[in-house]
């Protein structure tokens, strides 16, 4: 059943005029701070890319995001906020959660502006996952670990922390 739900899903999004990229490294996010964050260019790294918002109950696992970063920067792990309204619960435009991430966590992460990640204005890294792996998130801080080669390696909902066994123990084995 669930491979026909998934079948029929990306069947959908083939009749919605997207083509499904084989791997998450195709794909782009408007930067917060101008430009473009392009995935492929952190390919040979694990990335952990998590929807966020500021005033949400999760919101303090933010330290824990800048946490796996510092720890793990150096080694290769890229981590990236995605911002997002879709839950009600983030501040009214990029540059406010810019700046009440800067000062309440000292975040230096590579962030997204504030973008959709569910319903039929999501990302289309979202509609990717929805379609070809059945992950949307459910609600803010949700985590989806890209490998290296742009393989999806796990997904994690809100109540597992960023620096959690599960997950630190799938990125170690793809750090330099």
């Amino acid at each position: 059943m669930r491979r026909f739900a998934l079948g029929f899903a990306g069947l959908a999004l083939g009749f919605a005029g997207l083509s499904a990229p084989a791997q998450a490294a195709s794909f782009s996010f408007a930067s917060i701070d101008g430009g473009q964050i392009d995935l492929d260019a952190w390919r040979g790294a694990p990335v952990l890319v998590v929807n966020t918002a500021s005033m949400c109950g999760f919101t303090r696992q933010y330290d824990d995001l800048q946490a796996l970063q510092d720890r793990y920067g150096a080694r290769g792990l890229k981590v990236l906020a995605v911002p997002s309204d879709d839950f009600k619960q983030e501040l009214s435009d990029a540059s406010a959660v810019k700046e009440f991430c800067e000062t309440n966590f000292n975040l230096t992460l590579p962030m997204t502006d504030i973008t959709h990640v569910r319903g039929a204005q999501a990302h289309p890294f979202y509609k990717w996952m929805a379609a070809e792996h059945g992950f949307t998130p459910g609600w803010n801080f949700n985590k989806v670990l890209i490998g290296p080669q742009g393989e999806v390696l796990g997904t994690w909902g809100s109540t597992v922390k960023p620096t959690s066994g599960a997950i630190t123990k799938a990125i170690e084995p793809h750090l330099n």
